[in-house]
């Protein structure tokens, strides 16, 4: 078996609104479809990012809670590419973002800093 590429990444939201609007209008994601599946109760929102499909949102009713920061066992974090980190980390200031400090990767000399969505998931932008 050889894997050839992520295929995509699912989210499961508390309140699909503020993360729709979160992932959309904040982060700038395309919406390619949007579910509502009654029988689940249950919304499915496929997102990407620049005409690649690369994020599912769900929202299901009474989801439980997961620890979410960048060192908890699991999932680390979500990434993101950008161009301009400073342009990107004020945009996201100027949208009521608050964000950790920007930060240099000691490895690569980039620039990267960590936010987080509407349920506390860890989102970095890290500069390409």
């Amino acid at each position: 078996m050889r894997l050839k590429q992520i295929h995509h990444v699912a989210i499961i939201c508390s309140d699909y609104s503020a993360s729709k609007l979160f992932y959309t209008e904040i982060l700038g994601l395309k919406i390619v479809r949007e579910v509502y599946r009654e029988e689940r109760k249950s919304y499915k929102l496929d997102l990407a990012i620049n005409d690649h499909y690369q994020i599912e949102l769900f929202s299901f009713p009474e989801s439980p809670a997961r620890p979410s920061f960048p060192e908890a066992c699991g999932l680390r974090h979500l990434a993101f590419a950008v161009d301009n980190i400073e342009s990107a980390f004020e945009n996201l200031r100027l949208k009521g973002i608050t964000s950790e400090a920007i930060r240099t990767d000691e490895f690569t000399g980039k620039k990267f800093f960590f936010f987080s969505d509407p349920d506390g998931l860890p989102v970095e932008l890290y500069e390409s």
